[in-house]
């Protein structure tokens, strides 16, 4: 079975965890932080957007891949699914002010909206409400 949203989503997202990798290593250089944190606020907080997207991912491509094997997906899925990965970078850049900025909000809330949203079309598809 081609899943065409899920694969596309699984490729975006792995294109993000390499670009959000190589945000950490960079600042790690210019911080001279070679292990763990060191304690530097600059790489805590680009390593918490890191572990952020590890954390809330899975779920999302899980929930993604699920509902497009239903064949309830239709286009709608994979607006969702690219709002997602928008809502990733805006959290990821908005992580380096070191406050709740706008795009640490923005990327916060797409995260938990759509974990909710995908949830509940989860739950709701094996009950024939969709």
């Amino acid at each position: 079975m081609l899943l065409p949203v899920t694969l596309t989503a699984a490729a975006a997202a792995a294109i993000l965890a390499i670009w959000l990798s190589i945000r950490v290593g960079q600042v790690r250089g210019s911080e001279k932080v070679s292990i763990g944190d060191g304690g530097n606020d600059k790489v805590i907080r680009r390593m918490r957007a890191h572990a952020n997207f590890v954390e809330n991912t899975p779920f999302v491509l899980i929930l993604i891949a699920g509902i497009e094997m239903t064949g309830k997906g239709g286009n709608w899925l994979a607006y969702v699914a690219a709002i997602y990965m928008l809502g990733r970078i805006a959290h990821g850049l908005g992580m380096d002010d070191g406050r709740f900025g706008k795009g640490r909000m923005i990327g916060t809330l797409v995260t938990m909206l759509t974990l909710l949203g995908l949830a509940i079309v989860a739950t709701l598809i094996p009950l024939q409400v969709m």
